[in-house]
């Protein structure tokens, strides 16, 4: 057997062996006469695109940047059971019924359609919207690009519905998760106005979108070094799968993609209209980098002693990004790649261009930082690119493939965006290679 395959065939047994291992942890229950602490099992993350690993107020409650879904202790999920035709939804005994969970559809002032949905023993269902009522699982605000502070997230008026998405998980093996738009209110209630987009599909059945939709979008090949972008779809309230709207909120559905489906695959990218989630499967995640083998990638640049080529003082890149600049913190060129420490040559005053010492190349002059959100990585490659023009470092792999990727912004509009910052990238390809000073005792 070539050597490649049976690399190949060794990392496939010890993702099985990790995978095995994440589900006997599970399972744990307390044993005679030593109670064991019980670890929920973990169905996978959603990640916030832009926030590096932590809000810029801090994670707190369901307010996150980060979420995790676990089996819950009982089941939660909820499934179509049958449809009323009424003439006042909010007057008929299913959506009245505080127990039961109801989609209301209305068609005309004196018509509608009600879809009544029982428990389901075999789904446990999270919620995402911008609501801080109790039925959202988690709580997603507008994500404002390169934000730092508290004061830098506010936003005027949000385009993130209240209630703007479920999921849905298997409690059993392999524990998939469907997508589905809208969430259940307070009451357990979904209502798609007069306005709202609805159609009856071919099976008879009521469907519809949100206002500003709900976009999925997964990647070809896996979340894997090979990984290369899908195509963006709409996901609708009954978990149909259509291509995108001529414009975000048109009246006019898009055309059913029967062969797709609403499962979301490791890698998958969720757009609220206002902030982007990923998801990461829980067996996806056992290939990622952990937290501390990023920190042991910034310790090993770090062991070469990089020198600013000006100062000749040692640079030192920071685990954790800081506000504040100290004499160490290496900055970038960002169009020659050429690494240095804080210094004043080469400043044109009548610009924020500067010329490189090295190269006598002009360009932006920024500070580098490191991106810390494992979650975001397709490998465990050390950081030797960073995007422009914020200066988050990561793998030159992960750096391309986000690099690739167009994420929603406005009605009918795609940029290239930081994962780390969401901030949009500048020019083709957005992202260059960096050119250390270091290893100069070698």
């Amino acid at each position: 057997m070539p050597d490649t395959q049976k690399a190949a065939v060794v990392e496939e047994a010890q993702k099985k062996t990790k995978a095995e291992k994440l589900r006997n942890e599970s399972r744990q229950s307390s044993r005679e006469g030593s109670p064991v602490k019980y670890h929920p099992l973990k169905f996978g993350e959603l990640v916030v695109l832009g926030y590096n690993g932590s809000l810029p107020e801090g994670d707190k409650g369901r307010r996150r940047s980060k979420f995790t879904l676990h089996k819950r202790v009982k089941a939660n999920g909820v499934k179509p059971l049958k449809k009323h035709i009424v003439k006042n939804p909010q007057a008929s005994q299913a959506v009245q019924d505080s127990v039961c969970h109801t989609v209301s559809y209305t068609l005309s002032r004196n018509q509608a359609v009600v879809v009544e949905y029982e428990h389901d023993d075999d789904t446990d269902m999270f919620q995402i919207g911008r609501s801080s009522e109790s039925p959202i699982d988690f709580v997603v605000l507008d994500t404002v690009p390169g934000a730092q502070k508290a004061e830098d997230c506010a936003v005027t008026q949000s385009t993130i519905s209240r209630f703007a998405c479920r999921i849905l998980v298997d409690r059993n093996p392999p524990y998939t998760a469907r997508i589905y738009a809208a969430g259940f209110d307070s009451a357990r209630n979904i209502f798609l106005g007069e306005k709202a987009t609805k159609w009856y599909n071919k099976d008879n059945e009521i469907d519809g979108l949100t206002t500003n939709g709900i976009l999925v979008v997964r990647p070809v090949g896996g979340f894997t070094e090979q990984s290369k972008p899908g195509l963006w779809r709409e996901v609708s309230v009954g978990g149909g799968i259509y291509t995108l709207r001529e414009s975000r909120s048109a009246p006019k559905k898009s055309n059913l993609i029967g062969e797709e489906d609403n499962i979301l695959y490791d890698g998958t990218l969720i757009d609220l209209c206002g902030a982007t989630l990923l998801w990461r499967s829980a067996l996806g995640l056992l290939s990622s980098p952990s937290r501390r083998e990023l920190e042991h990638n910034i310790e090993e640049l770090n062991a070469g002693r990089p020198q600013c080529p000006v100062g000749l003082n040692t640079l030192v890149i920071p685990s954790k990004n800081t506000m504040t600049v100290s004499e160490k913190q290496p900055f970038v060129y960002l169009n020659c790649g050429h690494v240095h420490g804080q210094h004043d040559w080469g400043q044109d005053t009548d610009s924020n261009e500067r010329m490189c010492p090295m190269c006598r190349t002009s360009g932006p002059f920024v500070k580098l930082q490191m991106g810390s959100e494992p979650s975001l990585y397709i490998d465990n490659d050390p950081p030797t690119h960073c995007f422009c023009p914020c200066g988050h470092m990561a793998s030159e792999k992960s750096v391309k493939y986000w690099s690739s990727v167009p994420i929603p912004h406005g009605c009918h509009g795609f940029i290239a965006i930081c994962p780390f910052c969401a901030t949009p990238l500048s020019d083709h390809p957005g992202y260059i290679k960096l050119i250390f000073q270091d290893h100069v005792d070698d």
